[in-house]
């Protein structure tokens, strides 16, 4: 088998066979294929597409290029029967997206392990990663057996990926950064995919953002994505549920790395953004339900909420900080956690009705104060970002406050006030308030 046959073929619109695509991935993972003969072959599949069938070997290529865990063999041991099925949650990334920090020990403290490798943030979208070292201390670099030990005896984990998990999505996903390969949805599909298949989860529920601050902008790229990896589980015989979720305004009211770990402290202690912590609920329901500990999305939403008012929660998020190094007396008190020296108020221009707010435009507005990255591995600066004050549909007086800027220079301040300040648009008339979800994607 040659290199130049199986990217001529895809070329020339031919469908790839899974002996092919196992021979490009394993060559290209031990370095024995390029970067040119690699970006070469994602052009021709960006160009070309590719079907269900090539999309399933791809993504099994990938996520066998490196270890595979089992995780359902590190569970706590329990006298309660039939543990629940391992479940992950994944999202399409956003802006103000803090929701695996209330998640995972929301769902951890229910019963259900939860252990998860996130990522960075690049370009306008956070990570969550990047949110939880804003905590002194805080260990995003554990081994896989370092990994598996803290499954097992308190059965929550958020850190980084591993090195030997899913190594040709880490290799493919940069090189389809600087190739304009970005957005193919077969691509897309197998690089989530491939990782969560890696990392041993009996089940996923999938967060598809769709809106202005979205990779998918548009609902018929976000249902085709969804769609996609829908039948990519189900093709892996695990179970999977794509919400298709709103990002056409910042999640919460924070965005920037340690005011959305305050955001997320707010939560867990009961207060904070209502449309954030309903998110969060909702995406928890699903992913009780899929695991097997309630029968009913209902009896599962009533769990999420007696578990997050009981502080149970709260008290896992803790587990989960101390378990892995962090400093906890940062997140018993949050005020101690990295602060901009310039807190500024930023009054709204006119009255009117909030009728939009171009989410992207407010993230690459905290990636101008030091807050995001454009390029992998820049320093990023924790203390700054942006609180937003209102949502779509509010009736705003002139002069009020609309955002607040935390920002640590005053040039990039002022910048980053214009850019946020012509993000929004308002109305006469009223506007009606932004969906928190729009579709419930499932193989049935």
């Amino acid at each position: 088998m040659h290199v130049l046959d199986v990217i001529a073929k895809k070329r020339d619109g031919g469908e790839l066979s899974k002996e092919e695509i196992e021979f490009f991935i394993q060559g290209y993972t031990q370095d024995e294929i390029p970067d040119y003969q690699a970006a070469a072959w994602l052009m021709a599949l960006f160009l070309q597409g590719m079907n269900d069938r090539e999309t399933y070997d791809l993504t099994m290529a990938m996520a066998h290029s490196g270890d595979m865990l089992d995780i359902s063999a590190m569970e706590p041991s329990s006298d309660a029967g039939e543990p629940p099925l391992v479940v992950d949650k994944h999202s399409t990334g956003g802006v103000g997206d803090k929701v695996s920090l209330v998640l995972a020990p929301l769902v951890a403290a229910c019963g259900v392990p939860m252990a998860k490798m996130t990522g960075r943030g690049l370009g306008f979208t956070g990570g969550t990663v990047d949110k939880l070292e804003s905590i002194p201390g805080y260990r995003t670099d554990l081994s896989v057996d370092e990994f598996k030990a803290q499954v097992r005896d308190i059965g929550i984990v958020l850190t980084g990926q591993t090195a030997d998990l899913a190594p040709a999505d880490r290799k493919l996903y940069a090189l389809r950064d600087t190739t304009a390969t970005v957005e193919s949805i077969p691509l897309i599909v197998s690089s989530i995919m491939s990782k969560k298949l890696a990392s041993g989860a009996d089940a996923i529920v999938l967060d598809v953002k769709v809106g202005s601050g979205a990779f998918m902008d548009t609902m018929e790229e976000a249902e085709a994505l969804a769609h996609g990896l829908v039948r990519l589980g189900t093709q892996a015989d695990r179970e999977v549920v794509a919400l298709i979720s709103d990002m056409n305004q910042p999640l919460g009211w924070a965005v920037g790395n340690a005011l959305e770990v305050r955001e997320a402290i707010d939560t867990l202690h009961g207060s904070g953004s209502q449309g954030f912590r309903e998110h969060c609920l909702t995406v928890a329901a699903e992913i009780l339900q899929l695991s097997g500990r309630v029968e009913s999305l209902n009896a599962a939403l009533t769990l999420a909420m007696e578990t997050l008012s009981s502080g149970a929660a709260w008290q896992k998020f803790r587990e989960l900080v101390e378990a892995q190094d962090g400093d906890v007396t940062y997140v018993d008190d949050p005020q101690k956690l990295p602060q901009a020296s310039i807190v500024e108020p930023v009054p709204a221009p006119q009255s009117g009705y909030l009728a939009g707010v171009n989410a992207a435009e407010v993230g690459l507005a905290v990636v101008d104060l030091g807050g995001g990255r454009e390029e992998k591995g820049e320093p990023i600066d924790h203390s700054v970002g942006v609180v937003v004050h209102h949502k779509v549909g509010d009736l705003i007086q002139e002069g009020t406050p609309l955002f607040t800027a935390h920002a640590n220079d005053r040039e990039t301040l002022e910048e980053a006030r214009e850019r946020i300040l012509a993000a929004y648009s308002f109305s006469d008339e009223p506007v009606q308030p932004l969906p928190l979800f729009y579709r419930r994607v499932t193989s049935g």
